[in-house]
């Protein structure tokens, strides 16, 4: 069971495409993906969205609530056409409201604790978020995303 894990996961890394390959987010991403989808989960044992989002960060030391919705309430607005890795990107799922976050990893993809495939990455262009995009936000300060990304790309150090 371990190995078809770590055979997923490494399935997925490959595809990913990740513009911070070996960072600090990229590692802690990596290191969750093929993780089972489990409501309320927040660690390795499964997680839901707004539980894999908060563990991601808080590897990089910055503190989330959890639920998708409050952590929308958070950081500053970014553009689709200016997200950066680490960036959350927001869906309404439900129809009632953002209800699925995931943290974008670059090249028009993002990771995410989805229910049917557990955490995955996905591509922003598929019908399916196309459809549901709500926005994103940028929650890192400069010196956060530097730390985490190995780039110095982020605009506002008011952030966090």
């Amino acid at each position: 069971m371990a190995a078809a894990a770590v055979s997923f996961a490494i399935m997925f890394t490959l595809g990913t495409g990740s513009v911070f390959a070996d960072s600090k987010l990229d590692k802690v991403v990596d290191g969750t993906l093929g993780t089972d989808y489990k409501a309320g989960g927040t660690t390795t044992n499964g997680f839901d969205c707004s539980g894999f989002t908060r563990y991601v960060f808080a590897k990089l030391g910055i503190t989330l609530p959890h639920q998708s919705g409050s952590q929308f309430k958070m950081g500053t607005s970014v553009e689709k056409s200016e997200l950066i890795p680490g960036d959350l990107v927001f869906f309404n799922t439900s129809g009632k409201g953002v209800s699925h976050v995931g943290v974008y990893v670059g090249d028009g993809k993002f990771a995410h604790a989805s229910s049917s495939k557990g955490v995955t990455i996905s591509k922003l262009s598929e019908s399916y978020y196309v459809n549901r995009y709500v926005g994103a936000k940028r929650i890192m300060s400069n010196d956060v995303y530097e730390a985490a990304t190995d780039d110095v790309t982020a605009d506002d150090d008011n952030v966090e």
